[in-house]
């Protein structure tokens, strides 16, 4: 089964210095009935004006993943993690047992534009952790590129639950499949273009989808341009 969530259902706000919208009940956005999605708690799609960006704060037993679409977002925690990231790097953080971080636009004169997802983790009280890996985005031309999975390497980051995210850029026209085990789920945010899943579902901008029970799935871009999307397969 699909279920298509337009972008325009999503929660969204305007603090003048940070713009965003929320896919899953979060903060001042409280929705009993769209708390998660298989460990998915939080999808935030967000835009932190320059310098600006959220003071020291804790988190325990959740997996942090911050994809930078523009722009710069600069880190620092109490593990002693300090960093930088734009388009083509992962932030990974494992927050276990406990950490404490701030999160700031790391530019003092452009927007700093993010998906910021949370899960949760495969068991509680692990060793809080952070990282940061790089992918080419060359490489999710036509293709899809796991850039976090429980098994990470190199260029992928790892993160404590049965998962992979993936990203993609369909050029105009082009197709591919995505298959998985039976019992597992499939969640899809488009971030640009038009994507057509099993060629009857179409997803614009920021639109997404909550896939179940479909082992195998197809997905397309529009004949006239491209589409840049995130996958998930979740447990």
């Amino acid at each position: 089964m699909l279920t298509l969530y337009p972008a325009a259902s999503r929660y969204s706000f305007d603090r003048g210095w940070l713009r965003g919208s929320h896919s899953f009940s979060f903060a001042e956005y409280d929705d009993p009935t769209n708390t998660e999605f298989g460990p998915i708690r939080v999808f935030n799609d967000d835009i932190i004006a320059p310098g600006r960006g959220f003071g020291a704060h804790p988190h325990s037993d959740m997996e942090i993943v911050s994809l930078v679409l523009s722009g710069q977002l600069r880190h620092e925690d109490n593990l002693g993690n300090i960093a930088v990231t734009s388009f083509g790097e992962i932030q990974r953080m494992s927050a276990g047992t406990g950490v404490v971080h701030t999160e700031h636009n790391g530019s003092d004169s452009e927007d700093v534009s993010l998906l910021q997802m949370w899960f949760m983790p495969s068991s509680k009280g692990l060793k809080a952790s952070y990282e940061t890996t790089r992918f080419n985005p060359d490489h999710m031309i036509n293709a899809l590129l796991p850039v976090v999975a429980q098994q990470g390497s190199a260029h992928v980051a790892s993160i404590q639950q049965d998962m992979t995210i993936y990203v993609s850029k369909l050029e105009s026209g082009k197709r591919i499949s995505f298959s998985q085990a039976e019992g597992r789920k499939i969640y899809i945010f488009v971030v640009e273009g038009q994507l057509t899943v099993n060629e009857d579902s179409v997803l614009q901008d920021r639109d997404s989808a909550r896939i179940t029970d479909m082992q195998q799935i197809e997905l397309g871009a529009d004949s006239s341009a491209s589409a840049f999307f995130v996958l998930i397969d979740l447990p």
